[in-house]
């Protein structure tokens, strides 16, 4: 993948706390919508950006839809004036996280990231590449998932951060705090999932009604 050498960021300014929440969105569906919205009114955000992935390194993408059919429907479905869509990782050249991140922080200085993911990509996080380093480089907001309230909080990556957890009543200065510092989100859920909505697409394609 070519790297730009200056691939261009959705609107920012220095003083601004952004949430950075990614994913291969595939299909994005009302769970997202939810915890992008729950991050932007709990952390007291300025924006919210999602990355939408080129390709997930943990994850199979043989089958992935393409990037700017994603992109589309996530702007279609979130289409709210301080959550922008963008496929600015592809521009970097990067699929991993920590690269996307420290890119970000590198380039603006001035703004204030936090990295937003769901509850049940806590249960994972300790597989993604440099994980401790993501933590280090920016305050992180976990937002509770249907079936991943409990679980993913005694998993690896929870547990070796604990130390840095951040109270839920002091979320919103989190953008603020210096990393290592995480908070857990309550609010609004969605079941939906992009794995059981592509089962359904597939179900329905295999028996198509007559």
């Amino acid at each position: 993948m070519t790297r730009l050498l200056t691939p261009r960021l959705p609107p920012y300014a220095p003083g601004l706390a952004i949430g950075l929440y990614g994913g291969s969105f595939n299909p994005p569906h009302e769970a997202h919508r939810k915890v992008a919205l729950t991050a932007l009114k709990r952390l007291k955000l300025d924006r919210v950006w999602l990355l939408v992935t080129p390709g997930n390194p943990l994850k199979d993408n043989a089958a992935l839809p393409p990037l700017d059919e994603r992109l589309a429907a996530a702007r279609r479905l979130l289409a709210h004036p301080r959550v922008e869509a963008t496929g600015v990782e592809a521009a970097m050249g990067v699929t991993r996280t920590y690269d996307a991140l420290a890119y970000l922080t590198a380039r603006c200085p001035d703004v204030r990231f936090v990295w937003i993911m769901g509850a049940d990509n806590l249960a994972t996080f300790h597989r993604w590449g440099r994980w401790w380093e993501i933590a280090a480089r920016a305050p992180i907001a976990v937002v509770d998932r249907p079936g991943a309230t409990f679980s993913p909080l005694s998993a690896h990556a929870a547990q070796a951060l604990s130390r840095f957890r951040v109270d839920e009543g002091d979320a919103a200065g989190l953008a603020w705090m210096a990393p290592p510092a995480w908070t857990f989100l309550h609010g609004p859920r969605s079941d939906l999932s992009s794995t059981a909505l592509r089962g359904r697409k597939a179900a329905a394609q295999s028996f198509p009604s007559r």
